[in-house]
C-alpha cells in the first residue's frame, strides 16, 4: 500500500517561496500547494524599470502555473491567506481553507510608512507589479495633462520625488533622471524639461548606507551628474498629495511622490505574538518558527538571530533565496537528524544609477563605473526566469543603450482615473 504523502503549504511565491517549491518539485514524499494573492512570480529588483517605462511587466512576471506546468506534485491556488490556525493545522483563505502537515510562511514584506497615514494614502509604494505600473501611468499622465494646460497647471506638479536612499530609491532616481534628460524632451517638444526637478530624499547621512564608502560616495556623485537633487539627512513629515512637508517645515510641490524608504514583514494573524518581533517571525537555525513543530518562515518575514546578525538577517533577495534553498534541501532529506542549519553567505551587493554608472560591493572587491554596470546587467539577466523573458529584457536594454529611448511609454488607465489628475 502506497504511503500517504505529506501536504506542504507554501504561503507566498516570492524569491523564498519559489526557491523552496523548486527544491521540493517532484519529491514523492510531499504534495505541495503554493498559495499567493497574485498568479505570478515577480522579479522585484526590476520594478523600478517598469515604473520608469523601460520594461513591460510581462518581461519580469512569470505565471506560477507555467513555472510548475510539468510538476507532478505542486499545485497553485490564487487567494489571500487571512489567518493561520496552528491548532488545526489549517490556514484560512478568502476563498477556501487549506489543511497542512507542514506550513512554510514566505509572505514577504510590504511598504513601511512608519505610521505616517497620509504618506501611505497619497504616496506611491512599489512592492508589486500593479504599483509599478501605477507609477508609470501616473507620471506619464502628469505630462499629458500639463502639455494641455500649460501655465494653468499647478506649479511644481510634475516634479518627481523619491523618498529613500537605498538601492531602490537610488536606481529609480537615476532611471527617471535619464528619462528626463534623454527621452521626455523628444516626446514633448513644446515643454521645457529644465524646470522638471527630480529629488531623492534620504533620512540617512548618505545614499546606499548599507554598502561601502565607495558605493556611498559614487552613488551620490552619479546622481548629481544626472542632475538629481540629493537631500541627505532629511526627514519627511507629511504629504497631502500635492505638497510634501519636510522635517524642517520646508515644502516641495509634487504630485509624483514615490516611497522607497522601508519595508516591514507581511505577517499573518494566528501565530502567537511572543514569537513575532518587529513584524517578523522568530525562527531557529533551521527556519522553524519558535513554539511550533511544523511551521517554518523564510525570507523577509523571518527573523533568525545569530552572532553576526543579532537583529536578524537583512531583508534581501539573496537571503530569501538561500533560506528557501536550504529549507527545501532539508525537507527533502528522509531524517530530520540529517538537516543542516542555515548560514547566510554574503555574495555581495550592487546598484545601478544609469548608463555606465553602477556600484558593486563584493566580499573581496569594491568597484564602480562601467565594469560594475556590465556586471549588474549580466547578473540580473541570469536571474530572470525564462529564455523569452531574458531575450525581451536584453532586447529592450540594447535598444535603450543605442537609442536612449524605448517604445514602452503606454498609459493604460480608466477615464475615471484620468479625470483625477490635475
Amino acid at each position: 500500500m502506497e504511503n500517504k504523502r505529506e501536504r506542504v503549504i507554501i504561503i507566498g511565491g516570492g524569491f523564498a517561496g519559489l526557491r523552496v517549491a523548486r527544491k521540493l518539485n517532484n519529491k514523492k514524499k510531499y504534495e505541495v500547494v503554493m498559495i499567493d494573492r497574485v498568479n505570478h512570480h515577480c522579479f522585484q529588483p526590476l520594478f523600478y524599470q517598469v515604473a520608469s517605462a523601460r520594461l513591460e511587466p510581462s518581461s519580469i512576471s512569470f505565471p506560477f502555473r507555467k513555472i510548475f506546468q510539468r510538476s507532478k506534485n505542486i499545485q497553485f491556488r490564487m487567494t489571500e491567506i487571512t489567518e493561520i490556525v496552528p491548532e488545526e493545522n489549517k490556514v484560512i483563505g478568502k476563498d477556501a481553507d487549506f489543511y497542512y502537515d507542514k506550513l512554510i510562511i514566505a509572505s514577504g514584506c510590504k511598504t513601511n510608512y512608519y505610521g505616517n497615514d497620509n504618506m501611505g494614502k497619497n504616496a506611491f509604494g512599489m512592492k508589486s507589479t500593479k504599483e509599478a505600473v501605477r507609477i508609470r501611468n501616473h507620471v506619464l499622465l502628469t505630462f499629458e495633462k500639463m502639455i494641455m494646460k500649460g501655465e494653468k497647471s499647478r506649479p511644481g506638479n510634475w516634479n518627481i520625488v523619491i523618498v529613500g536612499g537605498g538601492p531602490t530609491g537610488v536606481e529609480m532616481a537615476g532611471a527617471f533622471a535619464e528619462m528626463k534628460n534623454d527621452v521626455l524632451p523628444r516626446d514633448y517638444t513644446k515643454m521645457d524639461f529644465s524646470k522638471l526637478k527630480i529629488y531623492l530624499i534620504n533620512g540617512g547621512a548618505s545614499t546606499l548606507a548599507a554598502m561601502s564608502e565607495n558605493a556611498q560616495k559614487k552613488s551620490k556623485e552619479y546622481l548629481e551628474k544626472l542632475r538629481v537633487i540629493v537631500m541627505n539627512s532629511t526627514i519627511v513629515k507629511d504629504y497631502d498629495g500635492q505638497k510634501l512637508t519636510l522635517g524642517d517645515d520646508t515644502e516641495l510641490l509634487s504630485s509624483n511622490v514615490i516611497w522607497a524608504a522601508g519595508v516591514t514583514g507581511n505577517t499573518i494573524p494566528g501565530i502567537k505574538e511572543e514569537y513575532i518581533e518587529r513584524n517578523r517571525y522568530l525562527v531557529d537555525e533551521f527556519n522553524g518558527v519558535k513554539g511550533y513543530d511544523n511551521i517554518y518562515a523564510i525570507g523577509d518575514v523571518a527573523c533568525m538571530k545569530t552572532g553576526e546578525y543579532p537583529q536578524g538577517h537583512p531583508q534581501l533577495a539573496g537571503v530569501a533565496n538561500q533560506q528557501g534553498s536550504r529549507l527545501g534541501k532539508n525537507l527533502a532529506k528522509n531524517k530530520k537528524e540529517d538537516w543542516k542549519p542555515f548560514h547566510y553567505i554574503d555574495k555581495g551587493t550592487m546598484a545601478t544609477v544609469g548608463k555606465y554608472k553602477a556600484v558593486v560591493d563584493l566580499p573581496f572587491w569594491k568597484f564602480s563605473g562601467r565594469i560594475a554596470w556590465y556586471c549588474w546587467m549580466l547578473l540580473h539577466l541570469m536571474l530572470i526566469l525564462g529564455v523569452r523573458s531574458k531575450l525581451a529584457v536584453f532586447f529592450n536594454w540594447t535598444w535603450s543603450f543605442f537609442n536612449k529611448d524605448s517604445s514602452l511609454r503606454l498609459i493604460i488607465v480608466s477615464q475615471k482615473y484620468r479625470d483625477t489628475i490635475q
